[in-house]
């Protein structure tokens, strides 16, 4: 009797698993439920579309997608200087993830910036995009920022975050 109460219970259980993929996906329906006007939906913003990597890139090469003119376009000297938000320890974001990136708690919304990392001197522009954490929390950079900066892949550079303004 326990076997087949078992059996039921486990049969019963993975019915529900072939609704479960549905049961993950955000409701569409979310931004648009309020009435107040205030808007809900935090879904991150369009930012301009970059070259992904290919379905089988596997080395550093392929999955710098950013040509030598972007490159040398987002090391440009800025126009104006931006205001200065601190220094924080960058690790390698996801390689996948391609453009010029900083993914930081030092910033409430997303915007442009720029990064400067002390070890070659160089600096480069990058959209800055919070995530949750403390301001003195670390933050993580684009495979092609860390190679425009020429910062080592594998340390955990300081670097200082500025404001594009």
């Amino acid at each position: 009797m326990k076997t087949i109460s078992l059996i039921l219970i486990c049969a019963c259980t993975l019915t529900g698993c072939s609704r479960l993929p549905a049961f993950l996906q955000p409701r569409p329906d979310v931004a648009e439920s309020r009435t107040d006007g205030v808007s809900t939906d935090v879904r991150p913003k369009e930012r301009p579309a970059a070259a992904v990597p290919a379905t089988g890139a596997r080395t550093v090469a392929d999955f710098d997608t950013l040509s030598a003119e972007e490159k040398a376009a987002a090391t440009a000297a800025p126009a104006k200087a931006g205001g200065r938000l601190g220094v924080t320890v960058a690790s390698l974001g996801s390689p996948s993830e391609p453009g010029l990136w900083l993914k930081t708690p030092l910033v409430t919304s997303e915007q442009p910036g720029r990064v400067v990392f002390a070890g070659s001197g160089k600096s480069v522009a990058v959209t800055l995009i919070p995530i949750d954490g403390p301001a003195t929390g670390g933050s993580r950079m684009s495979l092609s920022a860390f190679q425009t900066l020429e910062a080592p892949l594998t340390g955990l550079p300081q670097i200082e975050v500025f404001t594009a303004s």
